[in-house]
């Protein structure tokens, strides 16, 4: 490891390439100590969050927890596994589960949030790592907000361009992406304004098409070469409120698979299938994304109602 155990780090003179973001006011996190050769206190700060997740039924959103934990991977990479700067994490899986209760947004609530970081499975190409998964927990003020377990692998820049086969150059990429499709009703996917909208209306019942706003400044924050998974899992969140329309629903837990990357320049489809209820009776949703025919993304989306 990079770091003794003792180390922590503010992560507030940490630049922001630490967490993969161009933009400083969109890092989350604030702290990090590593407590064990395979341990992570990290600490997340909420205070700005808002004004990227907005409250929704008076809930902290779920993707602020999801942003929270997506930022916690390039963070390890980078300061304890010794990850160089311009490698690519490929997301394989990735689940969550929130206890939406404990999500309700109130303003005397704390802005920090704490995550404990357990790393497994570390698989090393030389020194550095190649593959990696994550267990973590998140609390706020001691009471437990959810957990989120996901696997990742590390590819080099030029094993990521023979990956990509000709499709890794990113500002090349977002040049060519298909014009921005019409946006669905906000009021059928739990929006207020049409500005995060990120499905379009098709002619066939519980079928879109993944709308990708490239300029958008939560997705693409910078260049990127495929919509990237915070993305997808936006457009999942929105199908599953989409099919349940008018009850408003909060994506209580998600179970993701990574098959290939979705591209910029091809429509990718978007299926919602009901699936057989949790094991609390919760209504699920099955997002299934394909592109030429392709699958390339699916999420099992559990369910609960918005008070």
């Amino acid at each position: 490891m990079s770091r003794p155990a003792s180390s922590h780090t503010d992560l507030s003179l940490v630049p922001q390439n630490r967490v993969h973001k161009d933009d400083p006011d969109q890092v989350l996190l604030s702290r990090c100590e590593q407590t064990s050769e395979r341990t992570f206190d990290i600490t997340a700060d909420w205070s700005r969050a808002h004004s990227l997740f907005p409250v929704r039924d008076r809930h902290d959103d779920p993707m602020l927890l999801v942003e929270t934990v997506r930022q916690t991977f390039p963070l390890l990479c980078h300061d304890a596994f010794e990850v160089p700067l311009g490698h690519h994490l490929l997301w394989e899986d990735f689940r969550y589960s929130a206890r939406t209760p404990a999500l309700l947004a109130d303003p005397d609530h704390p802005t920090a949030v704490d995550l404990k970081v357990t790393c497994k499975d570390v698989v090393r190409r030389g020194r550095r790592a190649a593959a990696l998964a994550l267990s973590i927990v998140v609390r706020r003020a001691g009471v437990h907000l959810g957990t989120a377990h996901t696997r990742f692998t590390i590819q080099a820049p030029a094993v990521y361009q023979r990956l990509r086969q000709g499709r890794g150059d990113a500002r090349a990429m977002m040049a060519d992406a298909l014009p921005l499709a019409p946006p669905a009703a906000p009021q059928d996917v739990g929006l207020d304004t049409f500005h995060n909208v990120v499905l379009s209306p098709t002619d066939i019942p519980r079928r879109w098409q993944l709308r990708v706003d490239v300029h958008h400044p939560l997705f693409f924050d910078h260049p990127v070469d495929h919509a990237p998974g915070m993305l997808l899992m936006e457009a999942a969140r929105q199908t599953a409120q989409a099919v349940s329309h008018p009850h408003r629903v909060l994506p209580a837990a998600m179970e993701v698979t990574f098959h290939r990357y979705v591209e910029l320049d091809t429509p990718c489809l978007i299926e919602a299938h009901p699936a057989p209820n949790d094991p609390h009776g919760r209504a699920r949703v099955l997002v299934i994304m394909r592109q030429d025919d392709d699958e390339r993304f699916n999420a099992l989306v559990t369910l609960d109602r918005a008070a």
